[in-house]
């Protein structure tokens, strides 16, 4: 296989050791750190936030650029996750309401 689409230069794998070891190493790094840390009532409270505050920085410029079809996905995703428990349905439920939401002209 001498095809160029399977060939890497050293400077592109370089590149892309040197990321992966970076985001083992920060990672690595939080878990030495918080090992170290007692955790109090406050700061639990705080790690227990984070993925949702994650989520709704994440989500929320989504929502806001996308305009009213990609607020009413959320709210179907958001919806049928919350019934069902299922994150896959939710996916595609989002999926076809903004299939129909777009064929409807939103």
């Amino acid at each position: 296989m001498t095809d160029a689409a399977f060939s890497a230069d050293r400077m592109f794998v370089l590149a892309v050791l040197s990321m992966a070891l970076f985001t083992y190493a920060l990672r690595a790094g939080g878990y030495w750190i918080m090992g170290r840390l007692p955790i109090t009532p406050r700061v639990r409270r705080g790690l227990e936030s984070l993925p949702g505050a994650i989520i709704v920085s994440t989500v929320l410029p989504i929502v806001l650029q996308g305009g009213l079809a990609v607020g009413l996905c959320l709210v179907v995703a958001a919806a049928v996750q919350v019934r069902l428990r299922k994150e896959y349905v939710a996916v595609f439920a989002a999926a076809a309401a903004a299939a129909g939401l777009r064929a409807a002209g939103l």
